[in-house]
């Protein structure tokens, strides 16, 4: 849900950076690359040693170059340059959405890595366990659904969704937030994206039950 009414607003804000970096020879692809790597960094260094605060602050700021990337994708600069050709988009798309799944893979693998360990809440660990599961789920199901010419993009917990809980709750437990409270989210996010598999799923097989 965020992924669509946000789009616009991002796209504006981004604009004159994302214009800028293009003038300077710098590719939409190196901007995902960087900030995937920016991001597993971050979440498999600063958050296993319990930097939860700082490494959430990090994390965000690579976040935000998934969202420049796709804008300056966007931008006529790059359209003129890349050409019309099909298959350079669907290359950058093929990229970005790789790239997301390593991303997402670190930020709740360091989440479940600290509070396995120092942070001595397994149950905690557990649900960032399953987050990491399902929103897996989430995403396979939408690229096998669209691969099969099929739309699977509705659903409750998409990728936006679950970074904003899960960074949000994780940066304040390392502000003094009770950890009874991340747990509860953090749960919560792993239900909701059980749910949205559902919701994709039945997308689906009403499209299926249509084209008969």
């Amino acid at each position: 849900m965020l992924n669509t009414y946000a789009r616009d607003v991002v796209t504006r804000i981004m604009s004159p950076l994302a214009r800028w970096l293009l003038a300077h020879g710098v590719t939409p692809d190196a901007v995902t690359c960087v900030g995937t790597v920016g991001v597993m960094a971050a979440a498999l260094i600063l958050y296993p040693l319990g930097y939860l605060f700082a490494g959430t602050m990090v994390i965000t700021v690579f976040v935000l170059a998934d969202l420049l990337d796709g804008t300056m994708a966007r931008l006529p600069q790059w359209r003129e340059r890349s050409g019309s050709h099909a298959a350079a988009r669907q290359w950058g798309s093929f990229l970005d959405s790789s790239l997301d799944r390593l991303a997402d893979g670190a930020i709740f693998g360091g989440i479940a890595l600290w509070y396995f360990t120092t942070g001595q809440a397994p149950a905690t660990g557990a649900a960032a366990v399953a987050c990491l599961f399902l929103g897996s789920v989430v995403s396979y199901v939408r690229a096998k659904a669209e691969s099969l010419g099929y739309d699977a993009n509705v659903g409750i917990a998409e990728r936006a969704e679950r970074l904003v809980v899960a960074l949000t709750v994780v940066g304040l437990d390392g502000l003094g937030l009770p950890p009874v409270i991340v747990l509860v989210a953090l749960t919560a996010l792993a239900a909701a994206s059980a749910v949205t598999i559902v919701q994709r799923g039945l997308r689906v097989r009403q499209q299926v039950r249509e084209a008969l």
